[in-house]
């Protein structure tokens, strides 16, 4: 008895997980628009920053808005928003509030409503794109796209399924405004 229940939960783990795979990892990038009004990169890994970076130079979008990390995480970051600002796009370096998506997705929200934007490229990485979605469409009608970096070592995407649920659960059950 104990060994066909416990059989059952492992097989149900496995669909779960390999429902989280497809859902959190397997999703193709958006098309990218001809032009954007800003692109936008979430803090979290250091592998998203240069994905924004080359984003703003092929010049898709004149605003550059990075969501400022601690400086000990992300250096390269820091850096560009404290050193020299760059001349090929205007850079916008805020703190979310709370520093979370759902506090990316309302610093986004405001941003886009302050400056009348209409289409936003969002950088995050992969296991991320479907929750930030997500949110940043609870709190604004933008047109979005969201594109990703697919660097993070596979270690990384492996524990990032189940922290994703958790996440996703939180964010469907207790968080569901902006």
């Amino acid at each position: 008895m104990f060994r066909s229940v416990l059989s059952s939960l492992f097989v149900v783990a496995v669909v779960v997980y390999g429902y989280g795979i497809w859902l959190f990892l397997l999703h193709d990038q958006d098309r990218l628009p001809a032009h954007a009004d800003a692109i936008v990169v979430l803090a979290g890994s250091r592998e998203r920053l240069p994905v924004a970076l080359k984003l703003a130079d092929t010049g898709i979008a004149n605003t550059l808005v990075v969501s400022e990390d601690n400086a000990s995480r992300d250096p390269d970051r820091y850096r560009l928003c404290h050193g020299t600002k760059p001349k090929r796009f205007k850079l916008v370096c805020q703190f979310a509030s709370p520093s979370s998506t759902r506090g990316e997705a309302r610093m986004i929200a405001n941003l886009a409503d302050q400056r009348n934007w209409k289409t936003v490229v969002v950088v995050t990485s992969r296991y991320h794109i479907y929750r930030a979605h997500k949110l940043i469409r609870r709190c604004t009608k933008v047109d979005l796209d969201m594109r990703y970096t697919d660097k993070d070592s596979w270690w990384r995407k492996a524990i990032a399924v189940p922290l994703e649920y958790v996440k996703l659960i939180r964010a469907e059950v207790s968080q569901r405004g902006c």
